[in-house]
């Protein structure tokens, strides 16, 4: 059943014994965090800082033994950022430039560039994380890093329950059709809206039972670490090595244009 639990998020992680893969997951978490303020941080006309910062994620998809096809198979989340992104040069005002024989606003342009280069990167540094953590871990990270455990808690049940969820809708959705109400039309609405109350109700049933059943084997309001040991001095400096390459990299344009 735990097995179940963990449902389709036990498929993101690719199994390894890199040097990546061997990180506290505390200190590849707030790796992660660091590197995305870093990048969230960087302004988007400042395209090497990018660069260095493309070059850092694909050192660091190397170290760990990814595959880039599987990061290109799981940036495709992204996609709607990028669809918005396509429509901006279209729609921004200010001077225009010619592409391709297109008049496009240059403040569209460079807005596109931004959602593209940061939505890119932080999915990127997204998806390396996942590949190299496994759900429980990540939870325990939570509680190492003093998350406060009603909220780690709550973070812990709706990973662990996403997947039972899903499963339920699909299940509701293929009875449905068998039925003849196909979900695409219009005039099916009524049945759909009468299934996502059916969910909620049965989640939160689900729920219920699920915390008297924590209560009973001895829960007390906070989630065990089952970790074997905290983060070393040398994981905490390996896991804030891209985000200090990336914040250098803002720093010595941010210097280099006089701010």
């Amino acid at each position: 059943m735990s097995g179940g639990h963990l449902g389709n998020h036990a498929h993101l992680h690719v199994p390894g014994a890199t040097p990546v893969h061997r990180l506290a997951p505390e200190a590849a978490l707030v790796g992660l965090v660091a590197f995305a303020v870093a990048v969230a941080l960087t302004p988007r006309t400042y395209v090497a800082a990018f660069a260095v910062d493309a070059a850092v994620l694909a050192g660091v998809i190397a170290l760990a033994r990814l595959s880039p096809a599987l990061v290109l198979r799981r940036l495709v989340v992204i996609v709607p950022f990028l669809a918005v992104a396509a429509v901006l040069p279209f729609v921004g005002g200010g001077d225009q430039a010619s592409v391709a024989g297109v008049e496009v606003s240059r403040d569209g342009l460079w807005a596109a560039w931004g959602i593209v280069a940061k939505a890119v990167l932080g999915a990127t540094a997204s998806i390396v994380f996942s590949a190299t953590n496994r759900l429980p871990e990540v939870l325990t990270a939570l509680t190492r890093l003093r998350v406060p455990p009603t909220l780690a808690a709550i973070v812990s049940s709706m990973l662990r329950s996403l997947d039972l969820v899903a499963d339920q809708l699909r299940r509701m959705r293929t009875a449905m059709v068998a039925r003849a109400h196909d979900p695409r039309w219009l005039w099916q609405a009524r049945p759909i809206a009468t299934s996502m109350g059916t969910v909620f109700v049965r989640s939160y049933e689900r729920g219920e039972r699920t915390h008297a059943a924590m209560v009973a084997r001895g829960y007390s309001g906070t989630m065990p670490d089952l970790g074997d040991r905290g983060a070393t001095a040398a994981e905490w400096v390996a896991a804030l090595v891209p985000a200090a390459v990336a914040a250098a990299a803002l720093v010595v344009h941010l210097t280099g244009t006089g701010g």
